[in-house]
């Protein structure tokens, strides 16, 4: 089956609005949780917390910049994000999400780097239990619900599905410009060009910062923004049509390959 994409010149994006992170100086309980939402196009700013932070999608798509890469965080998925870890959180569309706080002594068991969670149906209703239970009126009853939060997070299955990102400004601008048109089929002679730099050099640069060849890179790109507008409810050909393959038959075949299952098989699972 033929997967050629066709070219699309690339499209405005709109840029993000930040919004003030919501403050926190401390930690009075093992775990605390906060209910959220932004607005489409609302981001925070990057900024660290000094405790462990847990983002969970409850409606909506999230956007979590963290760690050097990116991720896309659909309903009932959730990001760890361990102590002092740099990262934002954006909504393309208005989404809804709890945070979770974590103090180091209640992640015990938890991996030292971020990682996507699958939350099950008794994490996420041990979450909502614990937004809705006043700690001061029933403490024995709320450190209970820390100690089953902890314990139930490390047995979440988690995904590795991440996009690395560079460190090198330069590559950062380009792959900023790829993330927002992935449609974009320029190839590495072209950005070499732009970028001053041979394509042997580029392409060293490029998969000594990634971890990953510029193919693969973008083939992970289209399928993490093909994720976050099938949670959005786009249908499969716009999306074939916005991500530059030639039908939505193309689109569905990376995507089984990738993910095997087809994409509206993937949007049932939600």
């Amino acid at each position: 089956m033929s997967t050629k994409r066709q070219s699309r010149a690339p499209t405005r994006v709109a840029p993000w609005r930040e919004v003030p992170v919501p403050a926190l100086r401390r930690l009075p309980w093992p775990v605390v949780a906060r209910s959220q939402q932004l607005a489409a196009g609302e981001r925070f700013p990057p900024h660290a917390h000094p405790w462990n932070q847990l983002v969970f999608a409850t409606e909506g798509v999230l956007q979590v910049s963290a760690a050097h890469a990116r991720h896309v965080i659909t309903p009932q998925q959730a990001l760890w994000v361990p102590t002092a870890t740099l990262h934002h959180t954006g909504a393309l569309g208005a989404a809804a999400f709890r945070n979770l706080y974590v103090a180091d002594d209640a992640a015990l068991g938890m991996p030292d780097h971020c990682v996507v969670l699958e939350v099950s149906a008794l994490l996420r209703e041990l979450i909502v239990e614990l937004d809705r239970t006043t700690a001061d009126h029933d403490p024995d009853y709320y450190l209970t619900l820390c100690r089953l939060i902890s314990t139930q997070l490390r047995r979440q299955p988690r995904h590795t599905l991440h996009l690395p990102w560079p460190q090198d400004a330069r590559l950062q601008r380009w792959c900023q410009t790829l993330h927002d048109h992935p449609g974009d089929e320029r190839d590495m002679a072209y950005w070499a060009t732009r970028l001053g730099a041979s394509t042997r050099t580029l392409a060293r640069h490029f998969e000594r910062e990634t971890g990953m060849t510029l193919r693969a890179w973008r083939t992970r790109l289209r399928l993490l923004r093909a994720i976050e507008w099938l949670a959005q409810g786009r249908s499969p050909t716009l999306i074939a049509h916005e991500l530059g393959y030639a039908s939505a038959s193309a689109f569905n075949y990376m995507f089984r390959v990738e993910m095997g299952i087809s994409p509206l098989q993937w949007r049932r699972t939600r």
